[in-house]
């Protein structure tokens, strides 16, 4: 999945194939340091992005279910969902609209919902 994605991304926003290598070897290195979100969430510099960071962040652990009994937000997922919405400091009126929108986009793959925002926000 993790290699997929990275494919997919890279190809955004690289113009060969040469390129997305690269790309995808520099976003593998950087998923790999497991930077903590305190040390993230500053460096966005728009409520835009902040939007956007965290509907993504809401639809990757709701995808993390496994089986049909399975609840779509473990605990610990939950506890982290709350520390980013706390952290992006998001009206609550966005932070439900942006949740509200994710549930109803559940059914598309998380990949090709993930491809189509991340394409909408850069061709703004």
């Amino acid at each position: 999945e993790v290699d997929l994605m990275l494919k997919r991304f890279s190809s955004l926003f690289a113009r060969d194939t040469e390129q997305q290598t690269d790309l995808q070897k520099e976003l593998r290195d950087y998923l790999m340091q497991n930077i903590p979100l305190e040390e993230s969430v500053p460096k966005l510099q728009s409520e835009e992005e902040r939007e956007l960071v965290l509907r993504l962040g809401y639809e990757v652990i709701v995808s993390s279910a496994r089986t049909p009994e399975e609840s779509l937000i473990n605990p610990e997922e939950e506890n982290a969902y709350k520390r980013l919405v706390e952290l992006l400091n998001l009206p609550p009126e966005t932070v439900q609209r942006l949740t509200a929108e994710a549930q109803s986009a559940a059914s598309d793959s998380l990949i090709d919902s993930m491809e189509e925002h991340l394409k909408n926000f850069f061709n703004r």
